[in-house]
């Protein structure tokens, strides 16, 4: 029995595409969705250069309080983008439990995120934005399919379809 569902989105093109898919699962098993973004850390370069233009105690100031006020807009933006997609289905919104934002590796992140809110089911795009078509599925998707303990809905990108791939 499903009865709660985590859709991982990486809030690219075909986002609205994958979500669709999510809600469509939901409301066929009536289950509460929970919606996960990860944001990948700052790379070492961004830190270095950061480190380059600025003191100590600014960096470290930015890293806390920038950091989460960064991730609150974020989450704030997802929801305002369901609204604006959901707009004339508002029995949709109220299937969604809570949209978070989560710095760290994606797939581990989502897969902690699955573990804490003992999610049934994760439904995530085959690709990022931008993959390249010869991949036939982007690194977190693969990771996720190999390590998670719940079913995984894998949703191919439209990008296949248009070219008649499978």
């Amino acid at each position: 029995m499903i009865r709660s569902i985590l859709y991982a989105t990486d809030l690219g093109l075909y986002a609205p595409y994958v979500l669709q898919h999510a809600l469509a699962l939901a409301r066929a098993f009536r289950a509460e969705l929970h919606v996960i973004h990860a944001v990948e850390p700052i790379s070492l370069l961004a830190e270095s250069v950061l480190k380059s233009y600025l003191d100590r105690d600014t960096l470290d100031e930015i890293r806390s309080k920038g950091l989460s006020t960064v991730m609150s807009s974020i989450e704030q933006r997802v929801l305002d983008a369901f609204r604006d997609e959901l707009d004339d289905t508002c029995d949709d919104m109220a299937m969604i439990r809570a949209v978070r934002v989560l710095q760290g590796d994606p797939p581990q992140v989502i897969l902690d995120e699955a573990k804490r809110l003992a999610v049934d089911l994760l439904v995530i795009g085959s690709h990022s934005q931008g993959m390249e078509l010869e991949v036939p599925m982007g690194r977190t998707a693969q990771r996720l399919l190999q390590l998670a303990e719940v079913p995984v809905y894998l949703v191919p990108m439209l990008q296949h379809r248009e070219r008649g791939e499978g």
